[in-house]
Formats: C-alpha cells, structure tokens, sequence
C-alpha cells in the first residue's frame, strides 16, 4: 500500500482537498500498528485553502519508550528512511512514502516525535493558528511564493527559510530540532 518516495522540488500548488482523506486513511493504518500512539495531520495540506507541497505530512506521536517500535511498525507497512541531504536523525526521524488515492499519488512525510517533546505542541499549534485565520494563511502562502520567486527550491532549505515566518506567528523560537 505505501509505495516509494519520489524526491522532487518544492511547489506551491493548490490546497487539495482530498489531502484531510488521505491523511485520515494513513492514520488509520498507522493506528492498526501502533495502537498507543496518536498521529496528527499537520503541514499546509491540513489547513483548508492552504497551498503549498502537496505533502501529507503526519505528525506520530509516541510514547516514552516506544521510538524503536515506531520506526520498526513504519519501515514494515512500507515507509521508507528520509532521502537527501540532512535527513532527520534516527533519535527523531521521519518517514517517506507515497499512496495512490482518488487517481493521484500523494506524498507522504511521517514526523516521528515522544508524546512529550515540546515539538508536538508546536507543531499541532501553528496548524491550528492557520486554521482559524485565513489572512494568516494567505500571508504564509505568499511567503512561500517570495522563497520559490528567490529560487528556493529544495526541501530542507525551504524548510528553514519559512522557519523566521512560522516563529514570528508562534511569537517564539521553535523547540530546538537537533539534525
């Protein structure tokens, strides 16, 4: 069902609103697996109108002392170890991997992050501010744009280039993200 990952340049494409089904499905299968875990839809495609990757990404949430089982659980339904350069380590990984869903393939990111780190909060934080504030999300969409304008392009540099934009909306440094 998880198929491989393809590696490709950021976009900002259209909110698809097909994007809350996936991750609902992916959740669910996740869940069949690590039962005392819980998985959280974050990213743009989790904000209604929010365009950007086209990424679902997935925020797993386990608890003390379940890391090896989750990674264990996610490599054996099909997820595979992040590609490219500076991959997220092993102690906090993440996940790859595509599904077919609707006639599309839809890429996949699995954050692997303990219950407890302050990075869950954060991250299920700043979806939630987009959610409730659309300027908010079209100032964060435009900002995306600015950086793709600039030639921005690939996924770990887009990432830390958004990173000014997404503290200045959280009023805070974000939790300390060792990669």
């Amino acid at each position: 069902m998880i198929e491989a990952y393809e590696r490709r340049p950021v976009t900002c494409d259209p909110w698809d609103a097909r994007a809350p089904e996936v991750a609902h499905r992916i959740a669910a299968l996740i869940a069949t697996a690590l039962p005392e875990t819980t998985v959280e839809h974050i990213g743009s495609t989790a904000v209604p109108g929010c365009d950007g990757k086209g990424i679902v990404d997935l925020l797993l949430l386990y608890p003390p002392g379940r890391l090896a089982a989750a990674r264990a659980a996610l490599d054996a339904l099909g997820f595979q170890r992040q590609p490219g350069p500076d991959p997220w380590p092993e102690e906090r990984p993440m996940r790859v991997g595509a599904v077919r869903h609707d006639g599309d393939r839809f890429r996949l990111h699995v954050h692997v992050v303990a219950a407890d780190s302050p990075e869950a909060g954060w991250e299920t934080a700043f979806r939630d501010r987009l959610r409730a504030d659309q300027r908010l999300v079209a100032a964060y969409v435009a900002r995306k744009r600015e950086l793709l304008a600039a030639g921005v392009t690939e996924g770990n540099d887009f990432a830390e280039a958004k990173g000014p934009f997404i503290e200045g909306v959280m009023g805070a440094k974000a939790p300390t993200l060792d990669r």
